[in-house]
């Protein structure tokens, strides 16, 4: 009866936010808050700075290894006449916490990044390579940081 309950506020909460969400029938967002998957997931914090040209981006991931905060500055144009379908890339930088290990690290991002008209969702697919520096085998570059992120637009 519990779980009924939760799904029923949950998906009550949903609804409305939905209805009153500014972006629900645009193609543009300011800021969009969602999750990030790769390997292990993340959760994904992306804002608008100036008129949809530029952005910032703050991911959290999480995985069996550790924690890795990452930070990026996003250059953003358009893939569509409507502006729904943009690309992006831009530098960047993280912090890893990896089983007893602390490594800093400078990041580049390229990806694609979806906006759906009808609803308050973004989709974005990117990839981060990295170089990093640090103790262990952690140290140079990597490529496979990246992911699918899913978010809900403001």
């Amino acid at each position: 009866m519990k779980k009924l309950l939760f799904l029923f506020l949950f998906a009550g909460t949903l609804s409305t936010a939905m209805a009153q969400n500014a972006t629900t029938n645009s193609t543009e967002y300011k800021t969009a808050v969602g999750v990030k998957l790769w390997n292990g997931g993340g959760v994904s914090l992306k804002t608008f700075i100036s008129e949809r040209k530029h952005a910032l981006e703050f991911i959290g991931y999480f995985d069996r290894y550790g924690t890795r905060i990452s930070g990026l500055y996003e250059f953003h144009g358009n893939l569509s006449s409507e502006g729904a379908l943009k690309w992006y890339a831009g530098p960047g930088v993280h912090v890893g916490l990896y089983r007893g290990i602390t490594a800093v690290g400078v990041d580049g991002v390229v990806g694609i990044d979806y906006k759906f008209t009808n609803m308050p969702l973004n989709l974005a697919l990117d990839w981060q390579p990295s170089f990093e520096l640090g103790s262990g085998s952690r140290n140079g570059f990597n490529g496979n940081w990246g992911g699918f992120a899913i978010r809900f637009t403001l």
